[in-house]
């Protein structure tokens, strides 16, 4: 009973990821059924990679012929964000044990902001709540995968544009942030410089230097105390 109170919370919390997830599962495996991949593979790269927008451009690699090396570049350069904002729950991973490499895989932009704003009523246990929400929505991610993997191969599909999704998701999150947060000049912050770094350095080279800058910058407001500015 105690278990089902804990995973009935966590799932009431993933209820918005899970909407997300589920269409955006369907969208990679349709892209991956339109390139002539078994539904099988959108079952096994969602579940052993589980990299979101990474997931779209390998579809696009692998139908280019992309050598392990440009690969491996690639995911650094659209992932390695998950570096700076996971390094804040590092300590808190590590008190969870066995789940700990677990937590450490399934930390997605998504689950990041669900881990930092769900408050956990006393009578429940934290850890267990974090471990059901990272595999609730990994799971989302799972089924809506396999789901548009099945569909893709069942019926023919049009998937142009299928993978701006992933940027209208993003636009989501920066939005939820911007009206739960009272300190906003992070995301100016980010914002800003995103733009300018990608007129200086284009597309493919303008996330890294954008997030160095971002984390820069936070180090410098925590060093400051910038936390009472607000842009209401």
């Amino acid at each position: 009973m105690e278990r089902f109170s804990h995973f009935r919370f966590a799932f009431r919390q993933t209820i918005p990821i899970m909407l997300g997830f589920l269409f955006l599962g369907t969208a990679f495996g349709l892209m991956l059924s339109d390139a002539g991949y078994h539904f099988l593979w959108a079952f096994l790269i969602s579940m052993v990679v589980y990299a979101g927008s990474m997931q779209f451009v390998m579809v696009t690699l692998f139908t280019a012929g992309a050598g392990l090396l440009y690969t491996a570049m690639m995911t650094l350069f659209i992932n390695g964000r998950h570096i700076f904002y996971g390094l804040s729950l590092v300590e808190k991973f590590k008190i969870m044990g066995k789940s700990y490499p677990y937590m450490v895989f399934s930390l997605t932009d998504e689950t990041y902001s669900l881990l930092c704003r769900t408050k956990v009523p006393e009578k429940l246990s934290e850890k267990k709540i974090m471990l059901y929400m990272s595999m609730l929505n990994h799971s989302y991610w799972v089924i809506g995968s396999v789901f548009g993997g099945l569909a893709g191969q069942l019926i023919n599909f049009d998937t142009n544009g299928i993978e701006f999704s992933m940027t209208a998701l993003f636009i989501a999150i920066v939005i939820e942030q911007w009206h739960e947060k009272g300190n906003r000049l992070s995301i100016l912050a980010g914002g800003i410089s995103s733009v300018i770094f990608l007129v200086l350095l284009g597309a493919d080279h303008f996330i890294m230097p954008s997030l160095f800058f971002t984390v820069g910058f936070r180090l410098l407001m925590k060093k400051f105390d910038l936390k009472g500015v607000k842009f209401d």
